[in-house]
């Protein structure tokens, strides 16, 4: 892909265009050019929202806001009588970052989130695309935020409604997985050795594996 320029404006790295290649050649002919040669000077909008209401009601937001969850959940089996269960992952920025960082087990004192305006929204409606497939779901919300972002604050929403809660256990999870993995995401952690790109971990890539699904950040 001749002229290719990876966002985030600081994360132009071979690592990170290896991470975006696989979902581009798939999606290649769905997406916006614009999307796919997103210039170093651009700057990400505070809230992108994709709405979805029939027959599947879906949403999917990145925003720099935070989030009420019980206003989600109320949004996600509103007004759907079919709903019996509805299970709900919420994900915080922690204190202590993994062992995969230079000094494992360093304070964080912040986290700051980078992502592809457009291309993320649209691998995430892939992903839940692929839940339905799975699993017998009624509607799914996610809310992802991007920024920067202080320890105890909310990261990540997946909300999953079915009609039996085995099936939105194994949604949420899946959703959780694959989030984790393959969504075009960057996260920088700040400590007081300074700030590091965060890699993804053997075990994510693990736990993507249990689903049949190889992970692509090799």
């Amino acid at each position: 892909m001749k002229n290719w320029r990876c966002w985030p404006p600081r994360a132009c790295t071979a690592r990170r265009e290896r991470r975006c290649a696989p979902f581009i050649h798939q999606h290649r002919h769905a997406l916006d050019v614009s999307l796919l040669f997103a210039t170093c000077d651009c700057h990400p909008p505070p809230a992108t929202v994709m709405t979805h209401n029939a027959p599947f009601p879906v949403h999917i937001a990145i925003q720099t806001v935070d989030f009420d969850v019980s206003a989600e959940l109320a949004a996600l089996r509103a007004q759907d009588p079919r709903v019996g269960a509805v299970c709900c992952f919420v994900g915080t920025v922690r204190d202590r970052h993994g062992t995969s960082a230079p000094a494992p087990d360093a304070a964080v004192a912040s986290l700051e989130l980078e992502h592809y305006p457009g291309m993320t929204e649209k691998a995430i409606a892939a992903m839940v695309d692929a839940a339905r497939q799975r699993f017998d779901i009624l509607g799914a919300r996610i809310i992802h935020r991007v920024g920067l972002l202080a320890p105890l604050e909310q990261i990540v929403l997946v909300a999953v409604s079915s009609a039996h809660r085995g099936e939105s256990f194994q949604a949420c999870e899946f959703l959780m997985d694959y989030l984790k993995t393959q969504a075009p995401f960057w996260k920088k952690e700040q400590t007081a050795q300074g700030a590091h790109w965060v890699d993804a971990r053997v075990s994510d890539d693990a736990a993507l594996a249990r689903w049949g699904i190889a992970a692509r950040n090799a």
